[in-house]
């Protein structure tokens, strides 16, 4: 049983990852969206010709993303073994876990979030922080700890035999 829910937990967790950085990328892009449109339509040849643009902005675009996300996952990862170890399953924490781990991301990339313009604001990103822990949440965080059954099954209670009267 406790082995199956060992696995269970290998499965859930990285599952719970993908959502929660989806549902953060998902944010970003809501919030930014403006700024997305003003910068397609700053440059006409561009705009004409998004293939060019994906191909020699995308990737520099993907490793700023890349290493701006990898900094706020590493405090969120200490989070989730905090409430696997614990079998903290409480929506609030893995809220804040996001929220908190998306700040403190923000403030280690200070060298980056000065040149882009789309990581200056620490709102938008703790909102991202928040919603990407409560998407975990959904998904693996509310089961957490794999030694600490979901779904308790109450022993049954024996009525207490009745004296014989005679």
């Amino acid at each position: 049983m406790i082995i199956g829910r060992l696995i269970l937990r290998f499965l859930l967790v990285p599952l719970g990852t993908c959502v929660a950085v989806t549902t953060a990328l998902a944010v970003l892009v809501a919030a930014h969206w403006t700024s997305f449109l003003a910068l397609a339509h700053a440059d006409p040849q561009l705009q004409q010709n998004y293939f060019v643009a994906l191909f020699l902005f995308g990737p520099m675009l993907l490793l700023v993303l890349g290493y701006s996300g990898l900094m706020m996952m590493l405090p969120a990862a200490i989070g989730v073994l905090i409430a696997e170890g614990f079998a903290i399953r409480s929506w609030i924490y893995h809220a804040i876990n996001g929220g908190l781990s998306s700040w403190v991301g923000w403030s280690l990339i200070s060298d980056i979030r000065d040149e882009y313009h789309f990581l200056t604001n620490p709102t938008v990103i703790v909102a991202a922080g928040l919603a990407a822990g409560f998407a975990y949440w959904l998904v693996a965080g509310w089961s957490a700890g794999f030694w600490k059954p979901v779904f308790r099954q109450e022993p049954a209670v024996l009525a207490p035999q009745q004296q014989r009267t005679n």
